[in-house]
């Protein structure tokens, strides 16, 4: 194999595990291919929940072919046993003379085991093919291995000025169906949305993926102190269907918590030493949960306490071509800054027309 043939292959192994991106946390999306003498003879990704991981279905689909063949692996093969037995194991065990992986397992289970299994065993093991954008790929997962906490996309859908509402709080709808459709399908590739209560209060939103024939629906998180939102709102109604976890502090009275846990929802007590609900102590406490990938869908003042507290990873940006001016609700709360290099700093990653608005991706710098 060539290096422009890796790169070609675990290429394809990325876009595989994409596929299961908001399906399988706690663990991460991971992709593979098997090629024989130049063949791709076995594909999978982790399937939900996790489990099977990828390459077990790659090489359930490889079947006597695997013998020999080089295996491109998208995150270093697991080296310990959990719920399934190490996939670094089971490419030993298929004959797998080569394995490509593009990242490094952080893992502390892992990290470096799995390809010292391999190398152990006689296999030829080369790493750090399409390093940069597994990287990004499994970001998620390494964030909640690392930092305890899942990583955050915030979102945000604007006019020109940089407003999200005109002063009455009239929002629907800034930018135009296509536009709107991209954030279902950002909902998709995340674990959970997440929103404040006064999202609830005002917008009575749903929070769920819709025109995209979904085969699943993200999980629904509210930050919200004392449990303030009605239990009658639409997400209360629907939490029986589609899972809904409220983040709040002690002050939530009894009579509260009862109303919610009647909807069916998941109350995580997760407020910081002064008894509020901070962007930090929740998303610690969503890691803790297994979550992974979280999408902020929230107003503008949670966005600004995940800004402030240096919580976004990934900013994703609609623009719309309409001016509202300053008496308009921004999109982002005040952040106290007073000197420019203070402010949080993105590199741009990606711009797209979507249907006469524009996307913008960007990483935190």
């Amino acid at each position: 194999m060539t290096a422009a043939d890796d790169a070609r292959h675990m290429r394809h192994a990325l876009a595989l595990g994409v596929r299961g991106l908001g399906t399988t946390w706690p663990n991460p999306a991971v992709g593979c291919v098997i090629v024989a003498d130049g063949r791709i003879v076995g594909r999978g990704w982790t399937q939900p929940g996790g489990r099977p991981h990828a390459e077990v279905r790659a090489l359930a689909q490889a079947g006597h072919a695997a013998r020999g063949a080089t295996a491109y692996v998208t995150l270093e093969p697991c080296a310990h046993h959990g719920h399934t037995p190490p996939c670094a194991g089971a490419l030993i065990a298929a004959g797998i003379a080569r394995v490509v992986t593009a990242v490094q397992d952080p893992d502390p289970r892992v990290s470096g085991r799995g390809h010292a299994m391999l190398r152990d065993a006689g296999i030829e093991v080369t790493e750090g093919i399409e390093a940069q954008a597994a990287r990004a790929a499994h970001l998620g997962f390494v964030t909640r291995v690392t930092k305890g906490r899942p990583m955050v996309t915030l979102k945000l859908a604007t006019t020109l000025d940089g407003r999200i509402a005109t002063a009455t709080g009239e929002s629907r709808w800034i930018t135009g169906p296509q536009a709107r459709r991209a954030v279902h399908a950002l909902r998709l590739s995340h674990d959970a949305v997440m929103v404040g209560a006064g999202t609830v209060r005002a917008d009575d939103p749903d929070l769920t993926v819709r025109d995209l024939g979904a085969a699943h629906h993200p999980v629904r998180v509210v930050l919200d102190t004392g449990l303030s939102a009605d239990p009658s709102c639409r997400l209360g109604r629907t939490a029986r269907a589609v899972p809904v976890w409220l983040c709040h502090g002690p002050q939530a009275t009894a009579a509260a918590r009862a109303a919610w846990e009647a909807t069916g929802a998941r109350l995580i007590d997760c407020a910081a030493p002064d008894g509020q609900v901070s962007a930090a102590a929740a998303l610690q406490a969503l890691g803790s949960a297994g979550l992974t990938r979280v999408l902020c869908e929230g107003g503008g003042h949670l966005a600004a306490s995940l800004l402030r507290a240096g919580l976004v990873d990934v900013l994703v940006a609609f623009g719309a071509g309409r001016v509202i001016g300053g008496d308009g609700r921004p999109a982002v709360a005040s952040l106290g800054v007073t000197a420019l290099a203070d402010a949080p700093m993105f590199r741009l990653d990606e711009v797209a027309e979507i249907g006469g608005d524009v996307m913008a991706r960007w990483t935190r710098v």
